[in-house]
């Protein structure tokens, strides 16, 4: 990818500073009411994010009419937003991350946020959702996948399907997992064949993104993750899989590997990323879910447009 011009590099802080400014518009939106029936919708946050985080929940818990919010504290949560929060979400649990064990799994890199979620599945349906993420529509899928006890997850790009461990292994084979500079999911593909777990059935994956995944309760737990990460540490080197990403990686081997998981359609709930989207203030699909990534989030209007109709719908 070429280095972003400084004329794109203005542009992104320019329209952060406007995104900013909209999203305040949250502040003056009702609560919402949480719902104590087994549904947990889950994030991890910190000062930074809390204005565009309360539009991703809202909007989010406006469209499903299901679960309570309850927060993972990346540790910069101040008592004001902490009021905030209270005061909008109907006083949500937050977890300091200092108080989470990862055990032999890494630190940082939203780790925290995993192991707390797969925790939680124990008892509760945990829908992992992102700050940067808009619900614009009905969610009938995720309603059903609820219902039924089914995982999902994000696909990464349109076309992912679930692959056996095996079938990777050979599309990956004669790739060096320990080779300078590969991305660690690539590093973790290249690796998958050898990874041997203490559980029945052929090990699957999938390129999926966790920004918004659902763990239905009773799936496989921490133990899945650590166990995972474990025998990835031996496959790649604890260098590279410490890196960013490799929370993503084990999310998608988790649900992958839990009971009949949905991949959710990517016409309706998508990753804007795609060139062919920079510039649109409006979606040809009508998604009914929008993950604004980091580096393309303020291509183009979407991202202001999604978030100016989500405040005004909740308003």
């Amino acid at each position: 990818m070429a280095k972003p011009s400084l004329a794109e590099h203005l542009n992104w802080h320019v329209k952060q500073r406007l995104h900013r400014r909209l999203a305040r518009r949250v502040l003056r939106t009702p609560p919402i009411a949480g719902r104590d029936d087994g549904v947990i919708l889950f994030s991890m946050i910190g000062t930074a994010v809390l204005l565009p985080y309360l539009v991703a929940v809202k909007s989010l818990a406006q469209r499903l009419s299901r679960g309570r919010v309850a927060i993972l504290d990346d540790g910069t949560l101040t008592a004001d937003d902490k009021a905030v929060l209270a005061h909008h979400l109907n006083d949500p649990r937050i977890i300091p991350i200092d108080d989470v064990d990862t055990g032999p799994c890494p630190r940082g890199g939203t780790w925290e946020r995993l192991l707390t979620i797969l925790d939680l599945r124990a008892d509760a349906y945990v829908i992992q959702v992102d700050s940067d993420t808009v619900t614009l529509g009905d969610l009938a899928e995720v309603r059903a996948a609820i219902d039924a006890g089914r995982d999902f997850t994000l696909r990464g790009e349109a076309g992912v399907e679930i692959r056996t461990a095996s079938h990777i292994a050979r599309d990956r084979a004669g790739v060096d997992p320990r080779a300078p500079g590969l991305h660690v999911q690539d590093a973790a593909e290249a690796a998958i064949g050898s990874v041997e777990l203490a559980r029945p059935g052929e090990l699957h994956y999938v390129r999926g993104c966790s920004g918004f995944a659902g763990f239905a309760p009773g799936g496989p737990g921490r133990e899945l993750a650590e166990g995972f990460s474990q025998a990835m540490d031996a496959a790649i080197g604890r260098d590279s899989w410490s890196r960013w990403g490799s929370e993503q990686v084990t999310s998608n081997f988790v649900v992958a590997n839990g009971h009949d998981p949905l991949l959710l359609p990517y016409d309706r709930y998508l990753n804007f990323w795609d060139a062919k989207l920079f510039g649109r203030s409006r979606f040809a699909t009508d998604p009914a879910f929008v993950h604004f990534i980091g580096t393309y989030r303020f291509h183009g209007d979407a991202y202001l447009a999604a978030t100016r109709t989500a405040i005004d719908r909740l308003g």
